[in-house]
This record gives C-alpha cells, structure tokens and sequence, in this order.
C-alpha cells in the first residue's frame, strides 16, 4: 500500500470521509487534533476501536473531513470510515471486524414529527374540560 485509501462512513445525519496513509499513528480529524476535536475519552475510544481490534494502532495515519450532525454521530461515521478503509487495506481484517459489527452502517434516524403532535409521538397534553 503506498497511497491514501479514501472511504466514507455516515450515521445518523454525520458524514465522514476518511483518508488511511500508512504512518505512525496520527489522527487529524477537520485539520484539528484528534483529542482536541473529541474531547470525550468514550468517543474516541470508540472511534480506534477498528485500529485496536486489528493490531494496526501505531501503523496507518487517519485524516478525517467529518460534517453533519453532532459529535456522537460524527464518531460512529468516523469508526465505520475506518473500518471500511481498513478492509481495503487487508481483506484479512474482514472477519475480526464483521464479527464485532463495525462494518454495518447504523440505519437508525431521527422519526419525523407528525402533524397533531408536538413531537413525533409526543401528543399535548390532555384535560377533560
């Protein structure tokens, strides 16, 4: 492998595109830091999970262009991303991963608000008279 790997992985309404370079290790999420963008240990533990399952933590740089929705969607669009990019590198990985279920996009959205109610299942409250 000598160039980057781009792959994309979204969540929720969050969007990231992910590039895999073979380094030591550095992870730059929109051109920030990666523990200054993610502040949450739960998160970015989380977002190396595909790295850590895979021996790979020190061996690839991750450069990440995330946008859409909040940081917690953002992070699950950033670990599908790196699953997928780390799939192309090796199909080897592929088991490890599958069996731990990060290379299943996340189908769950937000349920839209109905008409008549306050939210999508919030009705107003009621009163008998």
């Amino acid at each position: 492998m000598k160039e980057a790997i781009l792959t994309t992985g979204r969540r929720k309404t969050s969007v990231a595109k992910v590039w895999l370079t073979p380094g030591t290790g550095k992870i730059l999420v929109n051109k920030r830091s990666f523990e200054e963008y993610f502040p949450l240990e739960t998160l970015r533990n989380d977002i190396l999970k595909p790295l850590v399952l895979t021996n790979t933590l020190g061996k690839f740089d991750v450069i990440a262009s995330v946008k859409g929705g909040g940081i917690s969607g953002q992070a699950g669009a950033m670990r599908l991303g790196i699953a997928r990019a780390l799939v192309e590198v090796d199909e080897a990985y592929r088991p490890v991963l599958k069996k731990e279920g990060l290379l299943t996009r996340d189908p769950r959205m937000v349920e839209r608000k109905k008409y008549g109610l306050k939210k999508a299942r919030r009705a107003p409250q009621f009163s008998k008279r």
